[in-house]
This record gives C-alpha cells, structure tokens and sequence, in this order.
C-alpha cells in the first residue's frame, strides 16, 4: 500500500470516527430542539386551557347575575300583583258600601254611584255584600286579601312581610283614589288583614 493508499485509508477512518462522535452531539441537538417545541407547545396549551376556564367562570357568573336579576324582578311582580288586588278590592268595597248606605252618607253614595238614584235591589244587593258575613264584608275581603298574599309569598316570613307592605301600599292607593279616608268597613278590614299578617309571621298567635 502506497502512501497515498495509507493516507485515504487514515482519512477514512477519521471521518467515520468524526462521524460516530458528532452523531450523538447531532441527535441531542435534535432532541433538544424537539424537547423545546414540545414546550413551547405545552406552554400554549395550557395557556389556552386556563383561557377556557376563565371563559367558563365568566359565563357561569353573568348567569348567576341573571338568575338574581329574574328572581328580583319576579319578587317585584308579585308585590305589585297584591298591590293592584288590593287597590281594586278595596275600591269595590267602598262602592258596595256606598250604594247599601245612600240615605246615610251622600258622599259615600256619590263617589260609588255618581248619580242618588239606587233602586231596591241593587241596595238590598249591595247590604247583603257588605255584611259581616257578605262578599265584601270585612271578614272575607280580608281572608281573600291574605289568600292573595300567601299565594304569592308562601310561607316565608320575610317575603310576608314584603306583602304586608305591598297591602299597606294598595290600601294607601285606595284612599287616594277615593279621596281620603275610606269608611269604616275598610278601616276594619285594614285591621284584620294586618292581624293575619302578624299571625302569618309570627308575631302574635292564630
């Protein structure tokens, strides 16, 4: 073998030496790099996941703002109802009792008729509504006031006594739209729906 024969042969094995030692260093580099990406893209998704659990957060409060928003606004809707009960029983009472007494009081007879003229049987009607025991007696306008009441409130003390005051708003109404003080029949019946409410919410015994 000449030199140049021993040259090429030493040539060749440095470079299959350099090969399988740089190979290694190369693949690690690779490994390196992929480890890297992978990362990076570990990094990313997690990222986007905590994206998503905020997001998730986010919808789940406005929801439960809704929730609160729609339960206010139900709570209004039915103090409101009472009110509009109230208002319009009371204002029903008041005309049955001026028409049963139009020789005794023409205001009364005035406000509920518009005109003195009652002929007998709507006074006789009239009379029999407003007894102790008629339709707008004291004693059922007040139950049906309270049915109204318990219906919308349950029994839930303080939704009670929300009612209470959505009644004492509808009887305020009343008496302005009858300007004043209403008769003695509502002012009764004012009394008893204010004893069932204590009744209802514990503050005195059924």
């Amino acid at each position: 073998m000449g030199v140049n024969g021993v040259t090429e042969v030493t040539n060749n094995i440095a470079t299959t030496y350099a090969s399988a030692i740089n190979a290694p260093v190369e693949d690690k580099k690779k490994d390196s790099e992929v480890k890297v990406k992978a990362e990076a893209a570990a990094v990313y998704e997690k990222s986007e996941e905590t994206s998503d659990k905020s997001s998730k957060v986010s919808t789940r409060e406005e929801d439960r703002k809704k929730i609160i928003q729609q339960l206010k606004a139900d709570d209004a809707m039915r103090q409101q109802q009472l009110v509009d009960i109230v208002h319009k029983m009371m204002g029903k009472q008041v005309k049955a009792f001026g028409i049963a007494n139009d020789d005794d009081d023409s205001m009364w007879k005035f406000l509920a008729k518009g005109d003195f003229t009652v002929d007998a049987a709507t006074k006789a009607q009239a009379q029999e509504d407003i007894s102790e025991n008629g339709y707008w007696g004291v004693k059922q306008t007040s139950e049906r006031i309270l049915d109204f009441a318990k219906a919308l409130a349950g029994d839930d003390p303080a939704k009670l006594e929300k009612m209470r005051a959505a009644f004492e708003k509808g009887y305020a109404q009343a008496e302005k739209t009858w300007g004043g003080e209403l008769p003695e029949i509502s002012k009764q019946t004012y009394g008893a729906v204010m004893k069932g409410f204590d009744e209802l919410t514990g503050k005195t015994e059924a």
